[in-house]
C-alpha cells in the first residue's frame, strides 16, 4: 500500500540543493534540480554509504565512498542496470508536496 508523506515548504530544498528527511522509518534524500524534485534512500545500494551529501552534477549524485553515480530520476546506477536506489514518486496537488513511500518496495 502506498502512503503519501506531506512535506512543509521548509523541508523542501532550495534550488540545485538538497535535504536529508526521516520518512517513516527510512532516510530519504530529496534533491531540488533546476526545480524539479527527485527523492531516494540516501544508502547507497553498493556498501550504504549516504547518497544526500554526494557530488550532483545534473540529476547524477555520486556517492561519496566509491563514487558510483546514480541518475535521481530512475535510481539506476549510470550506464547500468546493474545496481539501482530506491526512488520515490513525488506528487504536487494543491501546492502542497508529497513524497510517495510504497510500502512494499520503492521504484
Amino acid at each position: 500500500m502506498n502512503r503519501r508523506i506531506a512535506l512543509s515548504p521548509r523541508q523542501l530544498p532550495e534550488r540545485n540543493g538538497r535535504v536529508l528527511l526521516a520518512c517513516e522509518g527510512r532516510s530519504v534524500a530529496l534533491f531540488n534540480v533546476a526545480d524539479t524534485l527527485y527523492a531516494i534512500d540516501d544508502s547507497c545500494p553498493h556498501q550504504g554509504a549516504s547518497l544526500c551529501g554526494g557530488r550532483l552534477e545534473g540529476r547524477v549524485i555520486q556517492c561519496c565512498a566509491h563514487g558510483l553515480r546514480f541518475d535521481l530520476a530512475s535510481g539506476y546506477l549510470i550506464n547500468s542496470k546493474a545496481l539501482k536506489v530506491a526512488s520515490y514518486p513525488i506528487e504536487q496537488q494543491d501546492g502542497q508536496v508529497f513524497i510517495v513511500l510504497d510500502g512494499e518496495a520503492a521504484s
